[in-house]
């Protein structure tokens, strides 16, 4: 995106001010030259774009006001979320309060350390103007101990100097809100990837943070993702990317946007100049590139490859589509395997990381019963409502959409003996559906389209997987996939270890069940999620997991034990006959070097 030069200020012009790092609350005020003469109407959006539940920001919203040429107007609520301004002829002010003390990557946080916010967490939404130019003010904190404060952002550049305050620049409210703000004493780096200017930004508190590796890394990870959407070209479709990482005691998240991302992550999981050099990746800093890299897949696959429903998005409304299978499934396929292609893991590395995910969707039997079609169109009121019952009745799009993206793989590949792949697939969606999608050409891709595409782009006749596994509920066949290409496909686990099938949880110093798995020994046995265990045979179970572990290592599978546990306030009593684990723990081995063409571990030959 390149900086705008507007030759007289913005329509819109936005204020936003860190006022008080102790309250957490952001001074933010919105100013509309023209407003529409019949009451200008604002809206805070209720969501978010890649996080798919209603979050009602404007809960947020402590105070606000309206005054146009000095004079107050007033103000009328008209739901939750919108307010509009009684008719005004002059330009039209809005000033409001926001509290901000959501520590992740989907709101806004503000404290004596940093400040973060999302556009959709702050900025009012000018209904009628969304399409005008915005420009924001971002205000240094009055606070003397914010003096050395900088900003980043991959916002446009106005009046400001990059990492500093002052004025940005939006070409409409949809840029504004997909560039977050992240503002304090940051640890800095850059690199070129392709060309492509990159700035990693890490706040918190790291000791030794081995930047040099994180560069060197993410450098890597970033060229091999533009190249695979630009084999020719290495064109990126930003002109600046920059991942915003917040650095806490234990964290895993991030968010998607069209030239940034959103990380939070434990400080452990990042690299550190102290102790011996070595070429290995711990398993926390593996988890960390691998998120960095499934984020920045977005870039391309769900930021410009959109469902049809999200072109454009409906900030104050549920949005549904039944592909998010595809666009954070496939993501998740592909955000693993760019690290072997970039050369970050090797193959072996690779399949344990693939069949600890293969393990992981087999955990929960809610994949037998809900499709991952379903799953994505249900997104909001179940797979982001999680409760205790969730293994039970729900499949993820995640986990099974990374799968099914590389049955889809494994089939096309051996099917035209490898002269196609799914890597062809998803450059023609990149091509047909996201490539001139932000200078306003491109439009959002459809349910049948997709289908018609994967046939078009492979050559084969793809419905009986798109029935079985996309709208059905059949596991995947990856033992055969697997096969032709050299990959064996094993089951490892060890019956012989006790187990009561559960997920386990602190409650103070107790041991609580958080999961209750279908058809597992505490299932049979009665228990439920939220009940307290007490005592294993008249010992006590305390409140780490391990605990209970040892307890039942006493004993054999098949053995019953008396177990006493709370629930609620009530003493129970319940025979449990122990079990082993009764889900596969998959192993993946490669066993036939010549075969190596199992392109899914390696790239295309193009």
């Amino acid at each position: 995106m390149k900086k705008p030069t507007p030759k007289k200020p913005a329509s819109i012009q936005y204020a936003i001010v860190p006022k008080d790092l102790g309250g957490h609350l952001f001074d933010v005020s919105v100013t509309v030259a023209a407003p529409s003469p019949e009451g200008q109407v604002f809206a805070l959006p209720a969501w978010i774009p890649g996080s798919y539940m209603i979050r009602e920001f404007s809960r947020n919203i402590v105070q606000i006001r309206a005054e146009s040429n000095g004079k107050p107007v007033a103000l009328t609520k008209l739901d939750k979320h919108s307010w509009q301004a009684a008719p005004v002829a002059g330009p039209l002010s809005v000033q409001y309060e926001v509290y901000a003390w959501d520590l992740s990557v989907r709101a806004a946080h503000l404290d004596q350390t940093h400040g973060f916010f999302n556009g959709t967490s702050v900025f009012l939404r000018v209904l009628g103007q969304e399409h005008s130019p915005h420009e924001v003010d971002i205000v240094r904190p009055p606070d003397a101990a914010a003096k050395s404060w900088r900003v980043a952002t991959s916002l446009p550049e106005l009046g400001a100097k990059r990492y500093g305050f002052g004025t940005y620049v939006a070409g409409d409210y949809d840029e504004l809100i997909d560039h977050p703000v992240e503002m304090g004493d940051f640890a800095l780096a850059s690199f070129k990837a392709h060309g492509i200017a990159h700035d990693i930004v890490v706040s918190g508190r790291v000791p030794n943070l081995d930047m040099a590796r994180l560069q060197a890394d993410l450098k890597a990870i970033c060229e091999t993702q533009i190249a695979f959407f630009e084999p020719r070209t290495r064109r990126a479709p930003m002109e600046r990317y920059v991942f915003l990482t917040l650095a806490v005691g234990d964290g895993y998240g991030g968010l998607e946007h069209r030239a940034s991302t959103a990380l939070i992550c434990a400080r452990a999981d990042l690299p550190s100049t102290a102790g011996p050099k070595t070429a290995d990746i711990g398993e926390g800093y593996l988890k960390f590139l691998g998120l960095c890299s499934h984020e920045y897949f977005h870039t391309w696959n769900v930021k410009r490859i959109k469902p049809a429903a999200f072109a454009p998005y409906d900030l104050q409304n549920e949005t549904y589509t039944p592909l998010l299978w595809l666009f954070e499934g496939f993501t998740s396929y592909y955000d693993d395997l760019m690290l072997v292609r970039s050369g970050i893991i090797g193959e072996a590395a690779y399949l344990k990381l693939l069949g600890k995910a293969v393990s992981g969707v087999l955990r929960g039997s809610g994949r037998t019963k809900q499709s991952v079609a379903d799953s994505s169109f249900d997104a909001w009121g179940k797979y982001y409502r999680q409760d205790e019952n969730a293994p039970n009745a729900i499949v993820s799009y995640y986990g099974k959409g990374s799968l099914i993206a590389l049955a889809f793989d494994l089939t096309i590949r051996a099917k035209t003996e490898g002269k196609k792949s799914l890597d062809d697939v998803m450059l023609a969606l990149w091509q047909r559906y996201g490539r001139d999608f932000y200078p306003g050409a491109g439009r959002g891709v459809t349910e049948a389209e997709v289908e018609a595409l994967f046939d078009e782009i492979s050559g084969l006749k793809l419905k009986p997987l798109f029935d079985k596994y996309v709208r059905g509920t059949a596991d995947l066949p990856l033992a055969r996939l697997y096969a032709p290409f050299g990959v064996k496909f094993e089951d490892v686990r060890k019956n012989a270890k006790p187990a009561f099938d559960v997920g386990i949880g602190r409650d103070g110093g107790d041991c609580k069940l958080t999961q209750v798995h279908e058809g597992g020994a505490a299932h049979r046995a009665g228990l439920s999620a939220g009940d307290i265990l007490v005592a294993v045979e008249g010992l006590r179970v305390a409140g780490n997991p391990s605990n209970l572990d040892a307890l039942l290592s006493r004993y054999k599978v098949g053995d019953t034990v008396a177990v006493h546990a709370f629930r609620r306030d009530e003493l129970m009593t319940f025979s449990v006959q122990l079990q082993g684990d009764r889900v596969p723990d998959v192993k993946l081995t490669l066993i036939d070097e010549r075969k190596k063409v199992a392109g899914p571990a390696r790239p295309s030959a193009r």
